[in-house]
């Protein structure tokens, strides 16, 4: 009775939200490697040719006189380096798009085609919002799919003890966990859904668990909960939230900006393994810290950040605030937020969550194939 209870759960759950896992799935699969391929699409901007040895780079400021030269409409909200020698300095300017400036030359480029990051783009929005747009419409994608999302992680659960035989042996299990020839469409659909269910779910579980905090306020209040943690007035924080501002000290009447090379500088004395350093732009006279977000070689996690805060007028640090800084609850959702797309545990961690998405469309579609076949025709079969 407990058996088939739990089969008609998952049959009915599927039935009920199979497209949009499906949808999901797909999206999820495409999104794997998002970063990687639109780096990969825009090298023709992103990638410079090696200099000769010993060639000495512009200053920062030098390279937005370039670009303010090249570009006299564009304001950048930010500024990305890295220390690889072949990557240029990207200027990020929200609607305007990405500039790219040579770092050794101040030439200033931008991707011949963008239609790889517009297509990722889209395919982000489908799989958090189910192509919702609008700031009435994409809190309604985001809460069926976070719904949904809860049917996919019962349907992981339930497949898992029903697709194991009640008879434990290897000639039972090996069915189960491996595919085989098939004589009918009906049985290789069943036998697909069972291996590729038997090795999909346990990733499967891990990613719908990792998205309750994105798609719920109650799983990221839950964090805090399971921790330990006093819950913020504010309500439940994301690793990536932004710390607290630190106070400016009075400056000198007249005083502005010191150059942004500046903090640069202070900022590769603080954390000499860095890997990229995000400096926000402000302007020149306001009284707010400039803030660096640093992002180190050999950091863990490996998604963590550091984010430096500096006296405007004297480059002075004023706030460090990293990993080890954040509280329990902000530290477990930074772990949750990068498992879900694989990330905290780099390439392989990717690979392995986008095989898994691609696991799920078979899922859905096998799902559906033998549910069909169920109502619609043919001997029934229960797992």
């Amino acid at each position: 009775m407990f058996r088939k209870t739990l089969f008609w759960l998952h049959l009915v759950a599927g039935l009920v939200a199979g497209v949009a896992i499906g949808i999901m799935c797909f999206t999820g699969t495409v999104l794997a490697f998002e970063k990687e391929l639109v780096a990969w699409a825009e090298r023709d901007a992103r990638q410079i040719a090696p200099p000769p040895a010993a060639t000495p780079r512009l200053t920062l400021t030098q390279l937005q006189v370039r670009l303010r030269e090249a570009q006299p409409e564009v304001r950048p909200a930010s500024v990305v380096l890295h220390r690889d020698p072949r990557a240029a300095v990207a200027f990020a300017a929200g609607r305007s798009g990405t500039f790219y400036v040579n770092p050794y030359t101040g030439e200033v480029r931008q991707p011949q085609s963008v239609a790889m990051g517009e297509f990722m783009r889209t395919m982000t929005g489908v799989h958090r919002y189910l192509g919702f747009t609008g700031d009435t419409s994409r809190p309604r994608g985001k809460l069926i799919n976070g719904i949904c999302n809860l049917a996919f992680f019962v349907l992981a659960v339930t497949g898992l003890y029903l697709w194991m035989p009640r008879a434990w042996s290897w000639r039972a299990v090996q069915p189960v966990i491996w595919f085989r020839q098939n004589a009918t469409a009906k049985a290789r659909d069943f036998n697909w859904h069972n291996t590729i269910g038997f090795w999909c779910a346990p990733v499967l579980i891990v990613l719908t668990l990792t998205a309750v905090p994105i798609s719920f306020r109650w799983g990221g209040e839950l964090l805090y909960t399971l921790t330990g943690t006093a819950l913020p007035s504010t309500g439940p924080q994301s690793s990536g939230a932004p710390p607290p501002v630190a106070l400016v000290p009075p400056a000198p009447a007249g005083s502005s900006q010191v150059p942004a090379d500046l903090f640069i500088a202070a900022a590769e004395r603080l954390l000499p393994a860095w890997k990229t350093l995000t400096l926000r732009l402000t302007s020149s006279n306001a009284a707010q810290p400039v803030t660096l977000t640093v992002r180190e070689q050999a950091s863990w996690p490996r998604t963590a950040s550091t984010t430096l805060q500096f006296d405007p007028f004297t480059a002075q640090l004023l706030r460090r605030d990293g990993h080890a800084e954040l509280n329990a609850a902000r530290q477990v959702r930074g772990w949750t937020r990068f498992l879900h797309t694989g990330e905290a545990l780099g390439w392989v961690g990717q690979f392995v969550a986008g095989l898994a998405c691609l696991g799920g469309c078979f899922l859905v579609y096998t799902g559906f194939a033998l549910s069909w076949r169920r109502f619609f025709g043919g001997p029934k079969t229960e797992s």
